[in-house]
């Protein structure tokens, strides 16, 4: 008893130190007062109403969904590849395989960005938004992987049986059988990418041209003190829309377990 209520003290003081201070920005964006700090001075909304007339923003905000589409398509479509290889087939290194590209996951993402920097300008490749996208498929093809592996093995291989004994082809099988039980996966898999890339900055800064993304263009904001509750303003709304994301890529994941019969077995969950 004594360790679960000192359990529960843990718990409680590690979220209020982790979510206390994101939950301040909704705060002080509603705050009429240029400065972000106690006391409050007044309720006010002509900090997003500014948002509306901020050109730089809107052409960053652009940028930043252009480069996070094309990375969740493109991550989505090698992570489905290389799930079902790594799930269905047995093959030599195999093992190493997987480890190099699941890598990304633990290395530090300014290493990541450093030698993404070397290797795109000897290849030709030249700072843009391109080579943002080549970067967050990097480093989300990882996470897609680990959501599609998990659908692909929660998979009943009979139903793919069935179908080949009933005269379909493998890949007839693959687009009839197998992406329609695993399309919740999928579904979660291209908003998990999406919101990684939405909200990476380090890479984001080191490969990305003339054209910033919406991390970048608040980092650029920073340096003016004017201009810091217009940033805590779209602080808060990207909050709100990651939360959206992670709920409904949670929400498609759940359903994908569901589907596969293995709903409450309390594995793999993201909140």
């Amino acid at each position: 008893m004594r360790q679960g209520r000192w359990l529960k003290v843990y718990s409680l003081t590690y979220l209020v130190f982790i979510y206390a201070p994101v939950l301040l920005l909704p705060i002080f964006a509603f705050n009429d007062s240029a400065i972000v700090a106690f006391p409050l001075t007044g309720f006010t909304t002509k900090w997003f109403e500014e948002l509306w007339s901020a050109t730089v923003m809107h052409e960053a905000l652009w940028n930043s969904l252009y480069v996070g589409i094309a990375t969740a398509v493109l991550s989505t479509v090698f992570g489905t590849c290389a799930a079902r290889a790594s799930t269905r087939f047995d093959f030599r290194g195999k093992k190493a395989a997987m480890g190099f590209i699941m890598l990304p996951l633990v290395l530090p993402e300014i290493i990541v960005a450093v030698a993404l920097v070397v290797v795109l300008v000897q290849m030709g490749i030249s700072l843009s938004l391109f080579a943002v996208v080549l970067g967050h498929v990097l480093i989300c093809t990882p996470f897609s992987i680990a959501i599609l592996s998990s659908a692909f093995n929660n998979l009943d291989l009979s139903l793919e049986e069935a179908s080949l004994d009933l005269g379909e082809t493998p890949f007839s099988t693959f687009f009839r059988v197998t992406l329609p039980l695993v399309a919740p996966g999928i579904v979660s898999s291209l908003l998990i990418s999406f919101t990684i890339s939405l909200d990476e900055f380090i890479i984001a800064f080191f490969l990305t041209g003339t054209d910033p993304t919406l991390p970048v263009y608040i980092w650029s904001q920073l340096r003016f003190t004017a201009k810091l509750p217009g940033v805590v303003s779209l602080g808060s709304l990207l909050l709100l829309a990651s939360l959206i994301l992670l709920l409904a890529a949670e929400y498609f994941r759940r359903r994908a377990n569901k589907k596969a019969g293995t709903e409450g077995d309390g594995t793999g969950g993201f909140l």
